[in-house]
This record gives C-alpha cells, sequence and structure tokens, in this order.
C-alpha cells in the first residue's frame, strides 16, 4: 500500500473516531441540563450519555453481518451522517423527551462507528503496523473527545443548548469520509469459510463490560461532582473532559512503550489507572489541580484498554470476522455503559447510604480494582499451568 494510500487511510479513521466522541458531547453541560428539567430523573439525565448504547449495541451486532452485504464505507457514511443529523433535532423543540430521543438515535451512528473503526484498521494494516495504528486510533478518539468537549464547554457557558452544534462534526466526517476513504467493497466469505467467534473473544468482550460500566462514571458525573464546589462549575467540568480526552492521546501514541512494559497485564494495567483516578475524583473535589491528575489516570485507562482489547480480539479470530469480532467488543462494551447509572446508583446508594458523585466513583474505584485483581491472578495461575506443561 503506497504511503499517500496510508495517509487517507489514516486520516479516515481519525474522522471515524470523531463520530465516536459525539457521545460525550454533553457531559460538560449536565448539571445544566438537570437544572433545565428538574422533574427529570437524575439516572435519566445521565442517560443522555449512555442512551446511545442502547442503539449502538444493537447496530455493533447488525453490522457484523451487515458487511457482507454492504460496504463499511457506506455504512460508515451513513452512520456520519445520522450523528450529524441528530446533534440538531434537540433545536427543534424545548423537550427532554425530543433530547433523549435523538442521543438514542444518534446510537445508530456511534455503533457503526465504532463496530467498524476496528475493521477499517484490519483491512488494511498488519502485525506490529496494524498495533501502531490501534494506538492512532485511540490517540484520535481522545483527540476527538478533547476538542468536542472542550468546544462544548465553551460553548456551554452560553447556554446548554448551544453544545447541539458541535454535532456538525458528523457532517464533516461524512464529506472527508466520501472522498478519502477507500471502498473496498462488500466482505467475500468464501463457501468454506463461516464468521466464528472463540472463547478469547467473548472473555476480553466481559472485561470490556466490566471496564465501561464503571469508566463511563467520569464523564456522567463530573459535571455534577464539581458543581457547587468550583466556580464556573460548566468550564471546568469541560476543562476536566478536556483533560480526559488529552491523556488518551498520550496513552495512544506512547501505547507500543507501554506494552513493552505491562506486556500479558496491560487490560488489568489500564483498569488500575482508573481505579486511582476515580479515588482522586471521589475524595477531593473540591481541589481543582488534583481532580486533573484524577482526569488523567482515568483518560489513560480509556487510552489503554480500548486498542490493546481491540487488538486482541482482531488478532483471535480469522479476518472474515474481525467485523463481527469488534462487534461483539462493541456490543457489551455498550451494555456496561447503558445498566452504569442505574447500577452504580444504587449501589452507592444502598452500600455507601448515599448516591452521590462522590460514593459512585468510589464504588467504581473498587470495583474495577478488584477486576482488575481478579485478571491479574487468572493470567498468572494461567501462566503457572502452561509451564507446568512445558515440563512436563
Amino acid at each position: 500500500m503506497s504511503k499517500a494510500k496510508k495517509i487517507r487511510v489514516i486520516i479516515s479513521i481519525v474522522c471515524i473516531s470523531f463520530i465516536q466522541g459525539l457521545q460525550y458531547t454533553v457531559s460538560p453541560v449536565l448539571s445544566q441540563i438537570q437544572e433545565h428539567y428538574p422533574d427529570v430523573n437524575i439516572s435519566l439525565v445521565q442517560m443522555l450519555i449512555t442512551a446511545p448504547s442502547l442503539l449502538a449495541m444493537i447496530i455493533a451486532i447488525i453490522s457484523g453481518w451487515l458487511v457482507v452485504k454492504v460496504s463499511k464505507k457506506r455504512l460508515l457514511l451513513i452512520g456520519s451522517f445520522l450523528a450529524g443529523l441528530t446533534g440538531f433535532l434537540p433545536l427543534l423543540s424545548d423537550s427532554f423527551g425530543l433530547l433523549l430521543f435523538s442521543r438514542t438515535l444518534y446510537g445508530v451512528g456511534l455503533g457503526l462507528a465504532t463496530a467498524l473503526n476496528t475493521a477499517v484498521v484490519a483491512d488494511f494494516f498488519e502485525g506490529g503496523e496494524r498495533t501502531f495504528i490501534m494506538g492512532i486510533q485511540a490517540a484520535s478518539v481522545g483527540a476527538g473527545m478533547f476538542i468536542e468537549m472542550t468546544l462544548s464547554g465553551i460553548l456551554g457557558a452560553y447556554g446548554f443548548e448551544k453544545v447541539y452544534f458541535v454535532h456538525i462534526i458528523g457532517f464533516i466526517s461524512l464529506f472527508l469520509l466520501a472522498i478519502l476513504l477507500p471502498d473496498t467493497g462488500k466482505t467475500k466469505i468464501a463457501n468454506s469459510e463461516k464468521i466464528r467467534l472463540n472463547a478469547k473473544v467473548f472473555k476480553i468482550s466481559f472485561l470490556g463490560l466490566l471496564e465501561f460500566m464503571f469508566l463511563i462514571t467520569f464523564t456522567t458525573n463530573i459535571s455534577m461532582h464539581v458543581s457547587g464546589t468550583i466556580a464556573d462549575s460548566s468550564s471546568a467540568s469541560g476543562a476536566l473532559t478536556g483533560v480526559f480526552s488529552f491523556s488518551q492521546i498520550i496513552m495512544g501514541l506512547a501505547l507500543g512503550w507501554v506494552i513493552k512494559v505491562t506486556k500479558q497485564y496491560t487490560l488489568p494495567a489500564a483498569m488500575l489507572n482508573f481505579a486511582i483516578g476515580a479515588v482522586i475524583l471521589a475524595l477531593f473535589p473540591g481541589n481543582y489541580s488534583l481532580l486533573l491528575i484524577g482526569s488523567v489516570f482515568c483518560g489513560f485507562s480509556q487510552g489503554m484498554f480500548i486498542p490493546q482489547a481491540m487488538c486482541e480480539i482482531s488478532n483471535a479470530v480469522k479476518p472474515v470476522a474481525t467485523a463481527m469480532a469488534s462487534a461483539c467488543f462493541t456490543c457489551a462494551m455498550c451494555i456496561g455503559q447503558l445498566i452504569s447509572p442505574s447500577v452504580l446508583n444504587n449501589a452507592a446508594k444502598y452500600i455507601l447510604e448515599g448516591a452521590t458523585t462522590a460514593n459512585v466513583y468510589l464504588i467504581s474505584s473498587i470495583g474495577m480494582a478488584v477486576i482488575a485483581g481478579i485478571v491479574i491472578i487468572s493470567k498468572r495461575l494461567e501462566k503457572r499451568r502452561i509451564k507446568g506443561r512445558i515440563l512436563s
């Protein structure tokens, strides 16, 4: 593949990643939305971030079969258009119902972008180059979130409705994908081939469910967490989510070196990063400097986990099953995001006797640390079993 074509593909991957980042545009203004709709339950307000996961989950699974009927490029163009359109629908009426509907419908674009981004990487890159590009992908997701949420924080100071205009990025991505992304056509399946997944795909997908059930609490709670404790909370939460996203950029670019250090423990290391960050957020809600540090650790977690998990999944199956394996992981990730507000708010309420944002962060930190510990122990035991078989 020529250098020019590689550049076109990489730019296309960045565009797809920016579509994914639009999921979090309302994060800096959640407290404003809650104040504007005081009769709406807090968990329902938080679902403005997680609701897209509902349709994304369904679309991700469907996309695993759609790629044999429709080209990935055409599907991504449809997703880009919907990502742009659904951002502007809430401007038609001041209605929480319409806002929730539009955010949910955006899940179609999110599901296609998340599931097919990895498949696009797998189509054009192999081996060590694929790992490097996965790092670029993670960095571009972080870049998208950083730009989009920073813009949301700035625009949110003039009213939460202004953040809807950030979705123009969906239309920009549509234009760039149309002219830059090479069309590989429908995925061809030989008569002897079947789209099959294996145990490793399901194990990593389950870890993804748990990771994102806890990790999403950063964006669903940060606006309300700083509200009342830090002046100009809209700009502050926008800056914190920006730092969270920027940390993903750094981690994505440094991923190759990080994997060399953490080796087979990259995924649990990513989880422990969030555990550290969430504890800091929970204990120091009024200390802006420490909140920034906590945001960095949380961003590192996402920047490490997604590309490494996607690499392991794509390498675990045959090329024909890459889209379906990615869709399986996306589905699990979406389930985790979808159930997060309800599960963790209730856990904080009954375990720590209060569904405060600090308690939610604390519960998330403990849960993530426990899961990471279990993964580390299981990997060490598996390593011993393999070593024992070799010696015997």
